[in-house]
């Protein structure tokens, strides 16, 4: 008789605002120990991260490996309904995790502060490259500039030709 083994997140349900890696790849490790997530996507080509390549079946191998176990939903968020949409699936979600641009998201009406009185229950997490604070709280990060200010590319290439790293940091 096969056993079937709980993973320790089985029974919760993420919902994600998500693109490039850094909340991609925390939604995937959700999802490696047992939750449900459901990456909500732009209309048309969704996460611009789908189109670094097209090695596995017309989609990036980057997009494939950080994306891999989750549903994915195509909402425009900038119409009502859809965003009207997105808060029904809210009240029923656990966990919202984000990367959108800086303050993006609590502009949409999708703060924990909105959000709480939706769902008492739902954990926020947004995930940005400087804090929710301090004086670049209100950039965006990119892997180059963020190797680029750590001085990361001056370890990497040549003196001559400075290179970034093969993988993000």
């Amino acid at each position: 008789m096969k056993k079937h083994s709980l993973r320790p997140l089985d029974g919760i349900t993420v919902v994600s605002l998500e693109h490039a890696v850094a909340a991609p790849f925390c939604t995937r490790q959700l999802a490696d120990l047992g939750a449900r997530v459901i990456k909500v996507e732009r209309p048309g080509n969704g996460d611009f991260a789908r189109g670094y390549d097209q090695r596995v079946n017309g989609q990036s191998s980057h997009f494939t490996w950080i994306n891999r176990s989750k549903q994915s939903l195509e909402l425009d968020l900038k119409r009502p309904d859809a965003l009207e949409a997105l808060m029904q699936l809210l009240e029923g979600a656990d966990v919202l995790v984000q990367n959108l641009a800086p303050g993006a998201a609590a502009r949409m009406g999708l703060s924990w502060e909105v959000l709480k009185a939706h769902n008492p229950k739902l954990i926020v997490c947004d995930i940005s490259g400087y804090g929710a604070d301090g004086p670049y709280r209100d950039k965006k990060a990119y892997d180059l500039l963020i190797q680029s200010e750590a001085g990361f590319l001056s370890v990497t290439g040549t003196p001559e030709v400075p290179s970034k790293a093969g993988i993000s940091v």
